[in-house]
């Protein structure tokens, strides 16, 4: 069973948009030390190995807006335990507990939060636009086209007033 301390979930991408499990609360956060970075091949969800597409990880440096969901203490375990299946299919990313920042109340609390191993096959690391374009216009995967997914993502940002400059490019070319 989790303490209160470790109630919370940090949400940086489509976790913001299709959480897929219950929270009491959420709230616009902020994780330092962290940026949202499209870097992550994806072999299952966007994409397959044969034809990658891409999809959020949280990389090292900058910091990131992103949203804080309080889980009830009752359900964490099953929250964990979905979330572990949703974004550990390939073990792409490591689950941490950092500190976050909640920008409505000011408080501090640790959120679990999945940031991309840099040591996985799967790490792209930072990509120039037209490779980006590329992997984006290619991957299509079990939760559907990657392209729709990075247009959600931007939309719901844009919801959220979080301006991601490499995003905004991105979905420019995209769009055209």
């Amino acid at each position: 069973m989790a303490n209160m301390q470790q109630s919370w979930i940090f949400g940086y991408g489509s976790l913001m948009w299709k959480p897929g499990f219950q929270f009491e609360a959420s709230e616009p956060a902020l994780v330092v030390g962290l940026h949202r970075s499209l870097c992550v091949k994806s072999f299952v969800h966007r994409g397959t190995p044969e034809k990658p597409g891409l999809v959020l990880g949280l990389d090292r440096g900058g910091s990131c807006r992103g949203l804080a969901f309080r889980i009830a203490t009752s359900k964490w375990d099953e929250t964990i335990a979905y979330l572990r299946a949703r974004e550990q299919v390939t073990m792409v990313y490591l689950e941490r507990t950092r500190p976050v920042s909640l920008l409505t109340s000011g408080e501090m609390v640790r959120a679990v939060t999945y940031v991309v191993d840099r040591a996985h096959q799967q790490y792209a690391g930072v990509l120039d636009l037209r490779t980006l374009v590329e992997l984006v216009q290619q991957g299509s995967g079990i939760s559907g086209n990657c392209r729709d997914y990075v247009l959600n993502t931007v939309a719901h940002l844009r919801d959220m007033k979080i301006h991601d400059h490499r995003l905004e490019q991105l979905i420019e070319v995209l769009q055209t």
